[in-house]
């Protein structure tokens, strides 16, 4: 966890986790969002900002969101209003961004579709069907949160198995999937801390 400190205490979680399955390197899944987190800190590090951004890299999501649960466990309902939102990146570099909808909060998923559309970034909505990732964590403490990932339709067949492979991973999307995050941090730096709030 590293916490970059902003004018005020509320906070902003940005999240990826760094656990892989047994099989294949984790090239998609999730050394991608490991290197969006990355850089994403690198270029806010020095920006002036409003609220508080905390930067996460989550232990073995891969076994059931362990490291993402063990946070929000200590987050009690008081403390949680302070938390306006959670970006979480996982698997970027098959596809475009999209928001795994069965793993976000709807006003803040109608949200990220808004702005990409505004920044001109093909997006799209995706459910991942039997899948689950740290901002689910988030979602449960009723704290507003996201997942960005970059899957395409052959996500099934690479994910979790030997071909997640650094010749898989698609430099664009990591790229896109980063700015989408940057422009959202900005954006919600600047809104008021409940506006995405169910």
């Amino acid at each position: 966890v590293v916490t970059r400190k902003g004018a005020a205490p509320e906070k902003i979680v940005i999240g990826a986790h760094y656990d892989k399955t047994s099989e294949g390197c984790g090239a998609i899944d999730n050394w991608t969002g490991q290197v969006a987190l990355t850089h994403l800190y690198r270029t806010l590090k020095d920006i002036p900002l409003e609220k508080t951004l905390v930067f996460v890299a989550f232990g073995r999501e891969e076994k059931g969101l362990v490291g993402s649960r063990a946070m929000t466990k200590d987050i009690d309902k008081e403390q949680a209003l302070g938390y306006c939102a959670m970006i979480n990146i996982d698997s970027l570099g098959l596809g475009p961004p999209q928001v795994a909808d069965n793993m976000s909060s709807k006003k803040l998923a109608r949200f990220t579709g808004k702005l990409a559309k505004e920044l001109e970034i093909p997006f799209r909505h995706a459910r991942v069907g039997r899948a689950n990732s740290d901002s689910s964590s988030f979602v449960a403490k009723k704290i507003p949160a996201v997942t960005i990932h970059g899957l395409n339709g052959q996500w099934w067949t690479i994910l979790h198995s030997k071909h997640d492979q650094a010749e898989k991973v698609n430099a664009a999307s990591v790229y896109l999937g980063y700015r989408l995050a940057l422009a959202m941090i900005v954006k919600l730096d600047a809104s008021a801390c409940d506006a995405y709030r169910q």
